[in-house]
């Protein structure tokens, strides 16, 4: 019997047709409609995962972590003679390897006893909820190839950052906002590729915010006075049925559907966002603990204040990006300037969290492309150093109060349980339920990942 016969064998008229259909064409509408709304359902994660968003704090250029975390008494003890190992084959800037002591001391804090600098006293007042890894390395003396190693995995090739990969994985806990934020990213070495979703669809990219100020972080045109929201929703219902007759056409079409779903997702974040942004609410005691209230910390204090509430109403990952910590030159008095600008925000950020309960799931990640040399550059400098620097990490299931790895006597190269971008990345999506080789995508007639063919989880850095 021919799909277009009745019971009896005769051609079946219009009525008979539809009754047949009937089921079909509804279950072709069910499947569109999740198809239009699959990038907004949080995806359960395939693991058991201790995390459930992330918040990045990248200090651009490169702290100098032998400073601030990884104190060094032979340092102090030679400084002014040559380093006496082999230095690096490539680095920055040329330098006669002369050892360089800190300008400042270290102390030990807290029940775990780990060492942070005097420029740095909120955050060594809540040492024992961080995790320090002093034995970080990667592969590039570069400001853009490691700033995009660490955000990307690779410092030569565009690929998905990990924010989007996290974002694709997981998606958003909240379909009123993306699920990836970036706030006031840095414009060169790497720039956009930091946050973009590269091969991804481009639904995973992430949303940026710009300036250093809760004035200046607005959505762009997130208000619309001119329309009214139901002529809005008509309009882009409009749009809408266009652009799914195209795809009716063509097919399936990434591009295509991202828009779709851009459209849908700033329609409904013209509702969500200006509430989130909107720090008018927040009692006094709390922006005084990020130093929201008064310079030099009231500007990065506002925008990590932001990136809680991102994260609180279910923003999957934020990125809060703290610069230019690039010292070849005024080491003391940039970094003097730079830590003031850093530290209360930062601790209280993680106390902030830890007093809401949020803390235990939600992984703070704070640290830079690299960090710097033992040697000096000039009389007051430190020149980039891939080799060996510090990250820390708190919440999220990570083991507090713990300092993982060593870098060797004077701090230039990982020592004791080396911790690559490719193992940290590894170790964050595992955190997050996700099996780091399983996360892949095809593209260009192979599986690409995050870790690519590398990377092992940490498993020592796990509470």
């Amino acid at each position: 019997m021919s799909l277009c016969q009745n019971r009896e064998g005769l051609p079946m008229n219009r009525r008979e047709m539809l009754q047949r259909s009937g089921a079909g064409f509804g279950a072709l509408a069910l499947q569109a409609m999740m198809a239009r709304n699959a990038s907004a359902i949080p995806k359960a994660p395939p693991l058991l995962g201790s995390a459930k968003r992330v918040i990045f704090l990248f200090m651009h250029g490169g702290p100098s972590t032998v400073d601030l975390f990884d104190p060094k008494p032979l340092l102090a003890r030679d400084t002014g003679k040559p380093f006496p190992f082999q230095a690096p084959r490539i680095v920055s800037h040329q330098s006669k390897n002369l050892l360089l002591k800190s300008p400042w001391n270290c102390q030990k804090h807290g029940e775990s006893g780990s060492e942070v600098c005097e420029l740095l006293p909120h955050i060594a007042s809540i040492v024992d909820d961080l995790c320090f890894v002093r034995s970080m390395h990667c592969s590039n003396s570069r400001h853009g190839g490691a700033l995009l190693e660490l955000h990307t995995g690779s410092d030569t090739f565009t690929r998905p950052s990990m924010g989007s990969w996290i974002n694709y994985g997981l998606g958003t806990e909240n379909e009123n906002l993306p699920g990836f934020i970036t706030i006031n990213p840095s414009g060169s070495h790497g720039g956009a590729g930091a946050w973009s979703s590269a091969f991804l669809p481009a639904r995973y990219s992430g949303t940026r915010i710009g300036g250093k100020t809760a004035a200046e972080m607005k959505v762009p045109f997130i208000d619309n006075p001119l329309r009214d929201r139901a002529k809005q929703r008509r309009e882009i219902d409009f749009l809408n049925s266009f652009n799914r007759e195209y795809a009716s056409l063509r097919g399936y079409d990434s591009e295509l559907e991202s828009r779709i779903a851009s459209f849908e997702l700033a329609f409904k974040m013209q509702m969500e966002i200006p509430g989130v942004q909107d720090l008018s609410g927040e009692p006094e005691h709390i922006k005084k603990l990020y130093g929201a209230d008064v310079d030099p910390t009231k500007s990065f204090g506002e925008q990590c204040l932001t990136a809680r509430r991102f994260s609180e109403a279910g923003v999957r990952f934020v990125q809060v990006t703290h610069r230019y910590w690039d010292s070849h030159g005024n080491l003391k008095k940039d970094h003097e300037r730079l830590s003031a600008e850093m530290d209360k925000p930062v601790a209280g950020l993680i106390s902030d969290l830890k007093q809401r309960g949020l803390l235990d799931e939600t992984l703070v990640l704070w640290g830079g492309e690299f960090g710097r040399t033992p040697t000096a550059q000039g009389s007051d400098g430190r020149d980039h150093n891939p080799h060996g620097f510090t990250m820390f990490m708190a919440g999220g299931g990570i083991k507090p109060g713990t300092v993982y790895g060593t870098t060797d006597d004077y701090g230039y190269y990982a020592q004791e349980n080396p911790v690559h971008f490719h193992d940290l990345h590894a170790t964050i999506l595992h955190m997050m339920g996700i099996n780091h080789t399983d996360l892949t995508y095809p593209y260009a007639g192979r599986d690409f990942r995050l870790t690519d063919v590398e990377g092992k989880i940490i498993t020592d850095l796990l509470a």
